[in-house]
């Protein structure tokens, strides 16, 4: 029986890991979950999974659903509060997986303190690997942590490695990663309608069930920006050896081509439980709850070069990881508080990219050599962007 960590149980990638356990509670068992302050739901998942400790990172909302828990089969759960108490549970003795699902920087500080705990990291957060790659990789090899990708693509990637495959080798037959992208709900929309794209259309994602952060990157394609970053950091690949190919049907979910033609593809529905179920099987597999893909439903299959004028935000990515150190830290930073006055129509769709490329202009690469120079640099594109979004808005 393996203990997992929950981090970020109420958002999608959450929500579809305790299923995935759920099915399998011979095996995996929840220790700790921990949401910011969907309540409600996490009470629902505790009533199900039975936790030993509950952070609620918002202390209003812990205090609430602490007394929520009295007088219920569930109130010996402990419950905690604050960022802090995140990196607590992600190194429990008695947890030996984390699913680390929190969306942004926010997710970087309990990852890799799961990452120095030598824990096997089930990782959806890409921001911890676009900010500290050096950093992070370093912690899982020096602590003999396991480091399982969980987004679709990189764990379709991982999939096609040969057999035995560790994060942050490289594979010198593998010639070129082929990082496949939906295109998002504004593929084909005229450019010049762009501007005029509204929050609740940028969040409904053609094929995937998503967040609204992570819905609005995929729309803008920095969500594969991030990816292409964090494929390089975890294939320990160059820039110049991921091609982004746009596949409308999201049935194949990444490539690795190598050296002799071989071309090899990992296909499936769309649906995070693949992934997931995969990663926490390893290197076994077991039943995901997916249904199998019927080819003969998928008919046809679609790629296409991503039109840069289309997506800015992609060229900004590639921009970033060419000039190194600090500036993915910086690109992230200002796409998060983009992103965020976006969703709270402060700005416009195509403000976004503007903001970003504004913001990664005022600084000068350092080297991203230690946490606290991250953390440093995070906040002040964070107060830049803040500034540039300002000037943009009367």
């Amino acid at each position: 029986m393996k203990g997992i960590c929950v981090l970020g149980a109420t958002g999608s990638i959450g929500v579809s890991t305790l299923d995935v356990v759920a099915r399998h509670s011979d095996l995996y068992k929840a220790v700790a979950l921990t949401a910011n302050n969907n309540i409600d739901l996490l009470f629902e998942q505790c009533l199900i999974h039975h936790p030993k400790y509950v952070v609620v990172v918002d202390e209003k909302k812990s205090v609430a659903f602490a007394e929520k828990l009295i007088n219920t089969d569930i109130a010996d759960i402990k419950v905690l509060s604050g960022a802090e108490a995140l990196e607590y549970v992600a190194t429990l003795d008695s947890v030996d997986s984390v699913m680390a699902a929190i969306v942004g920087a926010a997710g970087l500080l309990p990852s890799l303190a799961a990452a120095k705990a030598g824990k096997t990291i089930l990782l959806a957060n890409k921001e911890a690997l676009v900010m500290s790659g050096d950093i992070f990789m370093q912690a899982v090899s020096e602590s003999g942590a396991q480091l399982l990708p969980i987004d679709s693509e990189h764990n379709a990637i991982f999939q096609c490695m040969p057999a035995g495959y560790t994060s942050g080798k490289q594979v010198k037959e593998a010639r070129r990663i082929l990082l496949t992208a939906s295109g998002g709900p504004f593929r084909q929309m005229p450019l010049d309608q762009l501007a005029s794209v509204t929050p609740a259309q940028a969040v409904a994602h053609p094929n995937w069930d998503m967040g609204k952060k992570i819905s609005v990157d995929s729309a803008t394609m920095m969500n594969k920006g991030l990816e292409m970053i964090e494929a390089c950091i975890l294939f320990a690949m160059t820039p110049d050896q991921i091609q982004v190919v746009i596949h409308p049907q999201s049935i194949i979910h990444s490539m690795v081509d190598y050296v002799d033609g071989t071309v090899l593809a990992q296909m499936g529905n769309p649906d995070m439980r693949v992934p997931i179920a995969y990663s926490m099987a390893w290197p076994d597999r077991f039943e995901s709850g997916v249904e199998p893909l019927n080819i003969f439903d998928v008919r046809r299959m679609d790629f296409e070069e991503p039109n840069l004028e289309r997506f800015p935000c992609l060229r900004l990515a590639y921009k970033a990881i060419n000039l190194g150190g600090t500036m993915p830290t910086i690109l992230n930073a200002a796409n998060e508080i983009a992103v965020e006055a976006f969703l709270s129509e402060e700005v416009g769709f195509t403000d976004i990219p503007l903001i970003i490329e504004r913001c990664m202009d005022q600084f000068e690469v350092r080297p991203a050599d230690t946490l606290a120079v991250i953390l440093e640099v995070d906040q002040q594109a964070r107060v830049v962007a803040k500034q540039v979004i300002n000037e943009l808005t009367p």
